[in-house]
């Protein structure tokens, strides 16, 4: 896989993230009062003028979204389906139901996890979990619903910046669920494009619709972060990237008023931050989020990666044995345990203590649900088998990556150490 299709995927999966999370926000989330401006949207105080539904107007969104970042996605849905069925013809209600639909499938299938793009088999390798096919149909219908919503109120005012963010929002959900779960790359990044083109023009009309630049950012840093030659090929369909404009527009939605937004910008600025290498701010910018939401062990773990890529590696492990307990006392909604127990053992790996990160090895191969994380589990155990001397269990771990799918880069990599043990620490 070329490096700039990850790159992509991952732009992808930010876009989603963004759309899911925050799904269309009102231009009452920017940093400063809205101009004259938001009149474009259409007359706020006229009889029957159509109001967004968002956090700061409606309760069980604001439950809903509470709900949805700590990963209780049942919870959630039905706080969205509440509010969806108070605001039926409201394209942001649509888009949060939508949201909390489309990411719950996603981390049931194992889609959630950063490290899981780590390598550069992932956009091939099998999901953890086949996809539901009444999860998809919903997925349809919903996303049509809320595009047919925005076009209604668009068909009244072709200026209506609500309109066209809810739009846009729908579009990045769409990309991001085409691309994760269908792997329909192209079909997903036309749907990223045109999302980015419905949120510029939402800049165009409203500078201060501050929500519209976390597309555009996260879109700007990518294409931003591409290959000269590529970068060449995206301008020619007018997509230009500019990786400190798109940092700066994720920046400046972090410091939003609004919870949710604020979180969204998070979720995607540490990301981008972390490939940037900045680890002391991407930190900064994990440890808000994981104290606001102390329920979700993807957060905690996220914190812990971050510890032990920044070269902390006592500190990490010490983070990862802390989701580790949280995970076996139910401090978490719900957790997969071999999310941390691998980083643990990257961990343990990097300070030389080989028996223990064998031991976290085990656990994640013992515990996972996905193919490709399972045999990187147990062909890293088999390379701790290897430094500690202990060649036939290490030759045991080999052949039972092979055993479980022989065509994997693990498998090549298994059959090579069958031949010449593991020396590399």
């Amino acid at each position: 896989m070329k490096p700039y299709q990850r790159l992509l995927f991952l732009g992808w999966l930010c876009l989603g993230l963004l759309a899911g999370d925050l799904c269309a926000r009102a231009a009452t989330g920017s940093l400063t009062p809205p101009g004259p401006a938001a009149g474009l949207a259409g007359d706020a105080g006229a009889a029957g003028a159509w109001v967004p539904t968002r956090m700061d107007n409606d309760a069980n969104t604001r439950k809903g979204f509470d709900h949805f970042y700590n990963l209780e996605y049942d919870k959630a849905i039905h706080e969205f389906e509440l509010a969806q069925q108070a605001h039926p013809d409201d394209p942001f209600a649509v888009n949060h139901l939508l949201g909390g639909i489309i990411f719950k499938e996603l981390y049931r299938i194992g889609a959630l996890d950063t490290e899981a793009y780590a390598a550069d088999s992932f956009l091939n390798k099998k999901l953890a979990e086949p996809l539901d096919p009444a999860v998809h149909d919903r997925v349809l219908r919903l996303s049509n619903q809320a595009l047919a919503l925005s076009q209604t109120q668009l068909d009244k005012n072709p200026n209506n910046v609500d309109a066209l963010y809810a739009r846009g929002a729908t579009r990045a959900l769409q990309s991001t669920y085409i691309g994760i779960a269908d792997h329909a790359w192209f079909s997903a990044l036309r749907n990223a494009v045109a999302a980015r083109h419905d949120n510029e023009r939402v800049l165009e009309l409203d500078p201060k619709y501050v929500d519209a630049k976390l597309v555009v950012g996260t879109h700007l840093y990518i294409i931003g972060s591409l290959s000269w030659p590529v970068r060449v090929a995206a301008s020619v369909t007018g997509m230009s990237g500019n990786k400190q404009k798109g940092l700066d527009d994720l920046w400046q939605a972090t410091g939003s008023n609004h919870q949710e937004v604020a979180t969204d910008a998070r979720i995607v600025l540490a990301l981008f931050l972390r490939r940037e290498q900045k680890y002391d701010e991407a930190l900064q910018v994990v440890n808000v989020m994981q104290g606001q939401y102390p329920r979700n062990f993807l957060m905690a773990t996220e914190y812990a990666h971050l510890l032990n890529a920044a070269g902390h590696g006592q500190e990490a492990i010490a983070a990862y044995r802390k989701v580790l307990a949280g995970c076996r006392a139910n401090a978490y909604n719900q957790c997969r345990i071999e999310i941390p127990a691998y980083g643990l053992g990257e961990a343990l790996r990097g300070q030389k203590q080989y028996a223990a990160a064998a031991e976290a090895y085990e656990l994640a191969a013992g515990n996972g649900k996905d193919t490709d994380l399972r045999q990187r589990a147990t062909l890293a155990t088999g390379q701790m088998y290897d430094l500690m001397q202990q060649r036939d269990t290490a030759l045991e771990r080999y052949k039972a990556v092979i055993a479980e799918n022989s065509t994997s880069i693990s498998a090549d990599m298994a059959r090579h150490y069958l031949k010449t043990a593991y020396t590399n620490p």
